[in-house]
């Protein structure tokens, strides 16, 4: 699949591919050729990354061939252990969780997790969590509380599931109840925004005392297509609602949201998932050490001044 800016990118490639298939055919040396071309990819690769502007930053976010949280996983940690279930009500397959290890030291971790076809995006309702989902990562939030060891959450997600029975589950309770308990948990805890993170569905694995995002994820408190059909009654004004809001992440590091803006290959993260993880898991084995330094209490004063300084308001 390829994006709609990205079609002088896929006639180049497109040049190289008649090239070597021609090549291969007639026996003939076409390597000078191909060097050419394949330079001039990579320049364009870079160039139209580089300047990309914020709903084409949404396109990339949503790539559907972007790594997802279990893609990470497997290539990130070791001795992966999945546990299941809210105790409560079912498992909700929208948000994995387990414990791992990260180098030497033993993590949760919890994550929002889509489907790459029709059949598994239905089981996994398109990332979209339900209310149980929420009360399964608070599970796992007290259960590495009460072992003391950090967290890390993985945020890809449309937004919380808002259907009939996700509201009848009390979806809104449950995310503000992890709101509340995540800001004071009593341990280290971090999120990486890995494609788009949306609306309360993100925030409520995302009270973290460090968010990371990757170079072409979002982060927003609506998508581009909400916030148009809102504010000016049709979603054709998706392009002005995504540079209003502000969510890509160089404009989240910008003031003060993001922490660390991990860097994804040329062509984004899509194009090579070994090596978008190896610059993951680098940033993750910097942050949790230096995290784990700090008291409990200096951990949550830090997180509480962290949230407290995002925004502004007055009093008249």
């Amino acid at each position: 699949m390829h994006l709609d800016f990205e079609r002088d990118i896929v006639e180049i490639q497109a040049q190289i591919d008649k090239l070597l298939d021609l090549a291969e055919r007639r026996d003939i040396d076409v390597s000078n050729e191909v060097k050419v071309l394949r330079g001039k990819l990579q320049e364009l690769k870079v160039r139209t990354y580089a300047n990309l502007t914020p709903m084409e930053q949404v396109q990339v976010a949503r790539h559907p061939q972007r790594p997802y949280t279990l893609d990470y996983i497997s290539r990130i940690f070791s001795d992966w252990v999945e546990l299941h279930g809210d105790r409560g009500y079912r498992d909700d397959e929208a948000i994995v969780g387990g414990w791992a290890r990260l180098e030497d030291r033993s993590v949760m971790i919890i994550g929002q997790q889509k489907g790459r076809d029709m059949k598994e995006n239905l089981r996994r309702n398109f990332g979209m969590p339900h209310p149980e989902g929420y009360r399964k990562a608070l599970r796992l939030l007290k259960q590495a509380e009460k072992f003391g060891r950090p967290v890390i959450s993985f945020i890809d997600t449309p937004g919380a599931y808002p259907g009939l029975g996700s509201e009848e589950r009390g979806i809104g309770e449950a995310i503000a109840f992890n709101l509340r308990e995540m800001s004071r948990l009593k341990v280290p805890i971090v999120s990486i925004v890995i494609g788009e993170g949306m609306s309360g569905g993100a925030l409520g694995i995302g009270v973290t005392d460090r968010i990371l995002m990757l170079e072409h994820a979002i982060y927003s408190v609506i998508s581009p297509e909400g916030c148009a059909a809102i504010l000016w009654r049709s979603a054709e004004h998706k392009e002005k609602a995504a540079n209003a809001l502000k969510l890509t992440a160089k404009d989240l590091h910008e003031i003060g949201i993001c922490d660390e803006i991990v860097p994804e290959p040329t062509g984004g993260a899509h194009e090579d998932w070994d090596t978008t993880a190896k610059a993951l898991g680098e940033a993750l084995a910097r942050t949790i050490p230096a995290l784990e330094k700090l008291s409990i209490s200096k951990l949550q004063a830090q997180r509480w001044d962290k949230y407290g300084a995002i925004g502004a308001w007055r009093e008249d």
